[in-house]
């Protein structure tokens, strides 16, 4: 799908192979890593990617690097954070901490389907929120993406609508029209927004 000359990528959850956890209790899908150099896997200024926790652990940790936690799925975890104990439920916003934290992560009563987005601090500014239907997400950044847990529309300004399953990642590398996300039937999906701006060169 194009927009403008903007190519919209759109990546599903269940196609990308998940890769075990060094400590065993949990999977990760990575929907994407941003750029892609073509070379490892850790070189990326933005990575989003779905984990499946299975038990409990320390987060690994990602010096440098801004992270955003979601639950899509489950009850929901406790993290052990420098300033406290948080924890994070289906439905609560995303929470942000700091890569350097790896913190102990509890599961509040079984496992749970969670949404990473991490950010690194030296290459670029960005965040994750909620998204809620109807209305525009249009942030000044480069890179704009949504990702949905329910089959929902997206809608972007100058292009065709777009019918998303769900657990997918629509992303785009540019483009200025808003984007907004309609039902595909019933309840208004659970969805977040994500965008990332690259530092100037």
């Amino acid at each position: 799908m194009g927009a403008a000359g903007v190519t919209l990528h759109v990546v599903r959850a269940d196609a990308v192979e998940p890769q075990r956890w060094q400590n065993g209790g949990g999977l990760t899908r990575e929907l994407l890593a941003w750029p892609d150099r073509g070379g490892s896997s850790g070189d990326w200024a933005l990575r989003i990617s779905v984990a499946d926790i299975g038990a409990d652990g320390p987060f690994s940790v990602f010096a440098g690097v801004e992270r955003w936690f979601a639950v899509l799925e489950g009850a929901g975890v406790r993290l052990a954070l420098p300033d406290g104990e948080r924890s994070v439920k289906a439905g609560d916003a995303p929470l942000h901490f700091r890569g350097e934290a790896a913190p102990p992560c509890t599961l509040l009563a079984g496992p749970t389907r969670d949404l990473n987005l991490m950010i690194r601090r030296d290459a670029g500014r960005g965040a994750m929120q909620r998204a809620r239907a109807g209305e525009a997400f249009a942030p000044h950044a480069r890179l704009r993406a949504l990702f949905t847990a329910d089959a929902c529309t997206l809608r972007i300004d100058g292009a065709d609508a777009l019918q998303l399953p769900a657990f997918a990642l629509a992303w785009a590398d540019g483009g200025t029209g808003a984007w907004r996300i309609e039902p595909a039937a019933g309840q208004p999906p659970r969805a977040w927004w994500l965008h990332f701006e690259p530092r100037p060169a």
